[in-house]
């Protein structure tokens, strides 16, 4: 029988965390770069590989890194299409975050001469504030 290491049971165990935002008051973009993200085609089962990049604009709560590293690692034995791995990963993000604004971007390394890029953003109610790079 196969005994799973601990990185495996950490990821498959992994839920997304925050922390407290200490500035509540001031509109301001965080912006997180994972540069080595993996899934499964759910066709071919070959592997795809990407870029997602996420820019946010904190309320109450910001995003606790090590806990983004272990959840995003969970699609990396899954099948799963460009275009639903970026939209529920948004939708995990502000489920939990609840963010003034959200924009995430799955740039896909090509594959057969195709190169795909998804984005998708998320605004709360109400929320008109100038979004920056």
């Amino acid at each position: 029988m196969h005994e799973l290491k601990r990185g495996q049971r950490e990821i498959m165990q992994s839920r997304l965390e925050v922390f407290e935002n200490l500035y509540p008051h001031r509109d301001y973009v965080i912006t997180i770069v994972n540069p080595e993200f993996t899934c499964l085609c759910p066709r071919t089962g070959y592997p795809d590989f990407a870029v997602i990049e996420i820019k946010y604009i904190p309320n109450r709560y910001c995003l606790e890194l090590k806990s983004w590293k272990l959840f995003i690692n969970k699609y990396r034995d899954r099948g799963i299409f460009h275009e639903e791995a970026t939209n529920e990963l948004l939708e995990a993000l502000v489920q939990t975050l609840k963010p003034r604004y959200l924009h995430i971007r799955g740039d896909f390394n090509p594959r057969g001469n195709v190169h795909t890029v998804v984005t998708a953003e998320y605004r709360s109610r109400g929320f008109k504030g100038p979004v920056t790079d």
